[in-house]
Order: C-alpha cells, then sequence, then structure tokens
C-alpha cells in the first residue's frame, strides 16, 4: 500500500509561483509513473501532469503547458510540480497520484492507483 502526501499549497498572487510536492511510502517509488491532478469548485478533477518512472517524459495538459514542470526525486521518493505565471483559473486542490507502471505514464485519473489528500492551490487576482 503506497502512501502519498502533498505539500507545498498556498496563496499566491497572478503571476506568482509556487512549488507543490508529494512523498510517497509504502512501495517501490521507481516501480510508479506519477501524476498530478486537480480539482476546482464545482468542477470534475482534471489532468494536470505526468512522469514516468525515470523522469524521461513527461507529459501536461495543454492549459499549463509551459508554465508548469513535473519532475521527481526516486532518491528522496518525492513528485515535484513547480508553478509558475499563475492564473486565478489555476485555483484548486492539487492531488498527486500513483500508478504501478513503468510505461508511458496515463492521463486518466481511473488508471492510477493511489492518491494524496490534496493541497489547496489558490490564485488571487
Amino acid at each position: 500500500q503506497v502512501q502519498l502526501v502533498e505539500s507545498g499549497g498556498g496563496l499566491v498572487q497572478a503571476g506568482g509561483s509556487l512549488r507543490v510536492s508529494c512523498v510517497a511510502s509504502g512501495g517501490t517509488f521507481s516501480f510508479y509513473a506519477m501524476g498530478w491532478f486537480r480539482q476546482a469548485p464545482g468542477k470534475e478533477r482534471e489532468f494536470v501532469a505526468a512522469i514516468n518512472w525515470s523522469g524521461g517524459r513527461l507529459y501536461y495538459a495543454d492549459s499549463v503547458k509551459g508554465r508548469f514542470t513535473i519532475s521527481r526525486d526516486n532518491a528522496k521518493n518525492t513528485v515535484f510540480l513547480q508553478m509558475n505565471s499563475l492564473l486565478p483559473e489555476d485555483t484548486a486542490v492539487y492531488y498527486c497520484a500513483a500508478d504501478r507502471n513503468t510505461g508511458p505514464p496515463p492521463h486518466n485519473d481511473y488508471d492510477y492507483d493511489y492518491w494524496g489528500q490534496g493541497t489547496q492551490v489558490t490564485v488571487s487576482s
């Protein structure tokens, strides 16, 4: 059983930056593809970014491409999401997720096996 704990959320002004982190425990981190999803009030959860086990394959939603960067440190069992040029519409609860998969990381939330509790990111205008 893998446990995921996100941190680093907070309140930031539009145009600012924030980095959220997700620490995994209870499994071999390098066996897992990792993804970030977000859910805004009244909206469905949506894909943000994903990274394969080695960090060599990165995928982004069009809405964040060029602004967000996903990365991972397998030695520290941690995946990061660096968010730059934040917009008010980036406001959401951000979740990390793990999929036991050494192939391309999935974009659909139903493909992920484990989820964190989420961290709130609020971007003020």
